[in-house]
């Protein structure tokens, strides 16, 4: 009962109290349209009762007065003018008797009712005195008349005026009486009316004082609660109130608050959290949450090798795995490392994509350094399970040190130096390096460089040289490989070490690689006319294998050469077949088709399959300097040799040597059965005019 009459919710108090109000309101009406109704009816009778009797009232007492004077008027008229006056009498008596008889029909009253009696009985009386009055009259007895109108006549008059009198006077009281009753019943409406009004005003007063605490004053609440959510507050909850839909928007907004607290700090983990390893990012690294730290000494940046042809060969699966497993392991090693003391407290370790992580940390020398990189090479020597495979972790390493510079340097700029040292460790093949200016330097140089590449192949400051390949059979020129080289306008020389590497990178390697294909197409048509036999090799880069274009443009030249496509031979190194297999393949089947011989270079250091290689459109096979180099006193190295030129044979492959230079290792690869030789011992690269000159002494070959 107690929740019917103070409900919570807002909605049932705006209800029950304008619900009252309008109950006030509809009582008033009702009130006032009563008192309405009941004044139209005492007005109506009033016109048309009480003031028309109290008229008839009047009426009886003129009548009655001046029947008094009609009588004296009708004993004075001379005989000829007695009938006009006897006709106003009898007018006025029937008239009085008219009015006697309405009053006995309308008086209720009592005592209205007694007066009319006597009245009716004094008009009896007059109406005798009045026959005998007029009986002398005619006699002409006058003073007989005069003596009945007299002693008779007039004192029932008068005794019927002072009744007549009486009902008027009565019914002017009665009236009065009236007034008087509707007055005080008007007054009490007024009251009444007055008081519903003034309560009908105070209940307002008390709904709007109210509704402004059960609204106002929470709404006030929860614009404040929304404020502090807006700064970021999502710890104060919004206070209950006595009305029910303000509780459930509090609620609401309370309920909102935890979800965007939620949300926020999943932004946050997401914004500051790499999702695979749940290591911090790269943000995280650079800019951390919270309050500002103060840059650590060292950071090393660790690049997972090989990861994209783990990915592409066993999926992403497993690269996802070996990322995971390498987060782990990093990390162990930091946190153990700032356990033991080696390096400070608090190392962070991030992923900052692919496989490269990034580890800020602070050290007391390069010594502890040094020791951390150990404790990481002996963390990353155990291989992988992935989906059924075993996966070695290979990891490069560049170091960067804020204590180079004698000042702590930001982060982004010891993340900037650890990649060069990073690059310079992949380039060296080392593993691992520590950043210097000497780097810097190097890397500058080389970026300009490759600015200046374009402009020397449109300028021809590139040279082709050509180093001769003999037969070892025969001891004949069977051709040459071409090899680019750069006559930079103010650096001079410029050795292919330090340009093709960067030209593979950012893909100018294509324009040196149609450039020489247009020189050596070139030399071959200069020589076909003499020496037909001659081939000469041009070194394919990886970026030409996977261009769909390459096999067009390099028709359209040997078309614009008119050469024997069979004079051409393209190299490609055994690595860069595993970048992209399916699609290198394809390129190679579409050149072999036009007649192009392929070779594979650098033969053994690559990481392909005698399987893989049977499907392969090459036909020659390129044993690298590094089995050549000292074969002949190397009896293990020699039965590998072997094993690669039986191996070549196998697959009806010419096989050539590279790097001969001594008659030893001439000799040696000769007995194993070697096809042909390239190397100083034959000849070194030939340009210009040496190269003429070694044209031209050119024996013919053996048909």
């Amino acid at each position: 009962m107690s929740h019917l009459w103070h409900p919570r919710r807002i909605g049932w108090r705006l209800a029950m109290g304008f619900g009252l109000l309008v109950v006030l309101m509809l009582l008033v009406l009702v009130k006032a349209n009563l008192q309405i109704s009941h004044i139209t009816g005492v007005t109506q009778r009033f016109a048309t009762g009480d003031m028309q009797r109290l008229l008839r009232v009047q009426a009886l007492s003129l009548q009655t007065e001046g029947v008094g004077g009609a009588m004296v008027r009708l004993m004075n008229a001379p005989r000829e003018n007695r009938v006009a006056e006897y006709t106003d009498v009898d007018a006025r008596n029937r008239r009085i008797d008219g009015i006697i008889e309405s009053l006995g029909n309308d008086l209720l009253d009592e005592v209205q009712q007694t007066t009319l009696k006597r009245l009716v009985a004094c008009r009896a009386i007059y109406a005798d005195a009045f026959l005998a009055t007029v009986d002398e009259i005619e006699a002409n007895d006058l003073k007989a008349a005069t003596r009945a109108l007299n002693e008779q006549v007039n004192p029932a008059l008068k005794a019927m005026l002072v009744e007549s009198n009486a009902l008027l006077q009565h019914e002017r009281e009665s009236i009065e009486e009236g007034l008087a009753q509707e007055q005080a019943s008007f007054e009490r409406l007024a009251f009444w009316i007055t008081a519903i009004s003034v309560l009908a005003v105070a209940l307002a007063v008390w709904l709007g004082v109210r509704t402004t605490r059960s609204v106002v004053v929470p709404l006030a609440q929860l614009e404040a609660a929304a404020r502090r959510i807006a700064k970021g507050d999502y710890t104060s909850r919004v206070p209950t109130t006595s009305a029910e839909e303000v509780d459930r928007v509090g609620q609401a907004l309370n309920t909102m608050t935890d979800a965007v607290a939620q949300r926020e700090q999943q932004i946050v983990r997401l914004a500051y959290h790499d999702p695979l390893t749940g290591l911090p990012n790269r943000t995280a690294l650079l800019t951390p949450p919270g309050a500002p730290v103060a840059p650590p000494r060292y950071l090393a940046l660790l690049d997972l090798a090989r990861l994209k042809v783990i990915n592409e060969t066993l999926g992403y699966g497993t690269g996802d795995t070996l990322i995971q497993e390498m987060a782990q392991r990093t990390d162990a090693v930091f946190q153990a490392a700032a356990q033991q003391g080696l390096i400070a407290p608090g190392p962070v370790v991030a992923r900052l994509s692919g496989g490269t992580f990034a580890a800020g940390f602070n050290a007391p020398d390069r010594g502890a350094v040094l020791a951390l990189h150990a404790l990481l090479d002996q963390a990353m020597a155990a291989p992988v399970a992935c989906s059924g495979h075993s996966v070695d972790i290979s990891v490069a390493y560049g170091f960067a040190d804020s204590a180079v510079n004698g000042a702590a340097l930001p982060v982004n700029t010891l993340m900037r130096n650890a990649e060069v040292a990073l690059h310079s460790a992949k380039r060296a093949a080392k593993g691992f390096a520590w950043y210097s200016e000497a780097q810097e330097a190097a890397r500058v140089s080389h970026l300009s460089l490759v600015s200046d590449l374009r402009v020397a192949v449109a300028n021809s400051q590139l040279q082709m040289w050509l180093q001769p390949k003999f037969s070892l059979k025969t001891g004949l020129a069977v051709g040459a490989e071409a090899l680019v080289r750069w006559q930079h306008p103010t650096r001079g020389f410029v050795s292919p070490a330090e340009f093709v590497p960067f030209a593979e990178q950012t893909g100018y390697i294509s324009m040196v690689t149609t450039w020489m294909l247009e020189q050596a197409l070139r030399t071959l048509a200069a020589w076909a006319p003499s020496h037909p036999e001659l081939s000469i090799a041009v070194n394919m880069s990886t970026r030409d294998l996977l261009d769909p274009t390459f096999c067009q443009r390099v028709r359209t030249l040997i078309d614009t050469h008119g050469v024997n496509p069979q004079c051409l031979r393209l190299e490609i190194v055994e690595s860069g077949l595993m970048d992209d297999p399916q699609t290198s393949v394809a390129v190679l089947h579409a050149l072999r088709d036009m007649g192009i011989k392929l070779s594979i270079d650098d033969f053994g250091t690559g990481y392909s399959s005698l399987a893989y290689l049977q499907k392969l459109p090459v036909s020659e096979l390129k044993i690298d300097r590094s089995f050549i180099d000292g074969v002949d006193g190397l009896p293990g190295t020699q039965r590998l040799v072997k094993t690669m030129i039986e191996m070549g044979h196998g697959m009806g492959l010419m096989v050539t040597a590279e790097g001969v230079e001594t008659e030893a290792e001439k000799e040696t690869i000769t007995r194993l059965g070697c096809d042909v030789m390239q190397g100083y011992l034959g000849s070194r690269p030939l340009h210009g005019a040496a190269l003429q000159a070694w044209f031209e002494a050119l024996k013919p070959a053996v048909s």
